[in-house]
């Protein structure tokens, strides 16, 4: 490990970087404005989930035709204009003088956050690495746990102290004045086979399918039905998280303090993770990624004291720490990688839709008296269910995959 991170230090460091600061388009960020922009703009839980549904399936409209372009040009190039354009979002959040100009904040957040910094990452990761790609981006996965580890901590802090529209004029200058210098330096040295990689013979690639025959391609939604499940359920119980504190009656300081219990349980897991899709393939694994996250559902639903939301969190991470790494490698050894940036952007495109609907559906069952913790129960149920459907289709993958 140590050999290949002194070998592959600038790559993995521009994906780390990338991951790291998506954390700004992330709803785990966002919703910790989620009490004051109800209360500037006198929504309720359902309304802000509503709004925030509009901006967010409007990304997931978007991020197909963007995400192309890295097709079609270099990783560093696409991050030239997207992290400032991130910024930009940064920027309308803490000033957004109505509803309108919010819901292009959140719109703009998600698509260059969430969508395309962490999609601009996981595809040049996927594209550069073959033999070695579940490590590559098992090593990148940590950006995003170092975020959420750090930065709630950080903006409640800022919050308390400057106000939180402060914390994301902060957020605004670190994309310009850290990120983006950092990223494009250590990104514009395209990465080249080199001697210590393994023989591409032990790599696992699909065969290369353009988007027209990933779309009608039965296996893609069938995978997606477990593929979506942790950004769905993620998202909704960090979107509402204010909501939980205060049904639950806990502290929001000793709440955020949980957050690194996940940051470090996902960082070990992506590691093993990483290790376990080089020697077995992301698609053997597949059946079984979703059982910490059903017990974390289950979790939330049945323990109210606050050390269930310790106990949340450690089987998030671990749920997260295999999520990562698995669907990172999953899209190039089921459909190959000439046409990796588009195919990933139909799959995270999918994947922000999820977070669209979740944080809206769940918003409008709240407002209809149906709790969150009892949601999530019901969430467990899909868990279970999308094992089922991918225990199924595997072993089809893996057969139609040998046979071409």
């Amino acid at each position: 490990m140590l050999s290949f991170l002194r070998d592959n230090g600038r790559w993995i460091s521009g994906g780390f970087l990338l991951t790291f600061f998506s954390s700004f388009g992330q709803t785990f960020f966002i919703g910790l404005s989620g009490e004051e922009l109800r209360a500037k703009f006198q929504l309720t839980d359902g309304e802000f989930g509503g709004i925030y549904m509009i901006a967010t399936i409007g990304s997931a409209l978007t991020l197909p035709f963007l995400g192309r372009t890295l097709d079609h040009m270099p990783g560093w190039k696409v991050a030239r204009f997207v992290i400032p354009a991130l910024a930009g979002a940064c920027l309308l959040m803490a000033f957004a003088p109505s509803i309108l100009v919010l819901v292009l904040a959140l719109y703009l957040l998600r698509l260059f956050g969430q969508g395309m910094m962490t999609h601009t990452a996981y595809t040049e990761i996927g594209r550069w690495y073959v033999a070695n790609r579940g490590r590559a981006t098992s090593l990148i996965v940590p950006g995003h746990q170092t975020g959420e580890a750090l930065l709630p901590i950080g903006f409640t802090i800022v919050a308390v102290g400057l106000g939180w529209q402060a914390g994301w004029l902060i957020a605004a200058g670190l994309l310009l004045l850290f990120a983006m210098p950092m990223i494009l330096s250590l990104w514009r040295v395209e990465r080249t086979p080199q001697a210590s990689d393994p023989d591409l013979t032990q790599a696992r690639l699909g065969p290369d399918k353009t988007v027209a025959q990933v779309a009608a391609d039965p296996i893609f939604y069938a995978l997606l039905v477990g593929v979506l499940a942790p950004p769905f359920i993620g998202t909704t119980i960090f979107f509402h998280q204010d909501y939980l504190i205060e049904l639950r009656g806990y502290d929001a300081l000793a709440f955020a303090a949980a957050f690194p219990i996940m940051a470090i349980t996902t960082v070990v897991f992506s590691l093993m993770s990483g290790q376990l899709i080089d020697r077995f393939g992301a698609i053997r694994l597949l059946p079984f990624y979703l059982i910490p996250l059903c017990c974390a559902c289950l979790t939330v639903g049945l323990l109210t004291p606050l050390w269930g939301i310790y106990a949340f969190m450690f089987l998030v991470g671990v749920s997260y720490g295999f999520t990562a790494p698995l669907i990172g490698a999953l899209w190039p050894e089921v459909y190959g990688v000439r046409n990796l940036g588009s195919v990933r952007a139909i799959a995270v495109a999918a994947g922000v839709a999820s977070t669209a609907i979740g944080p809206g559906l769940t918003g409008y069952l709240i407002d209809r008296g149906v709790t969150l913790p009892t949601q999530m129960l019901y969430l467990s149920g899909w868990c279970i269910v999308a094992s089922g459907v991918l225990a199924l289709v595997s072993p089809v993958i893996l057969r139609r995959t040998a046979e071409a």
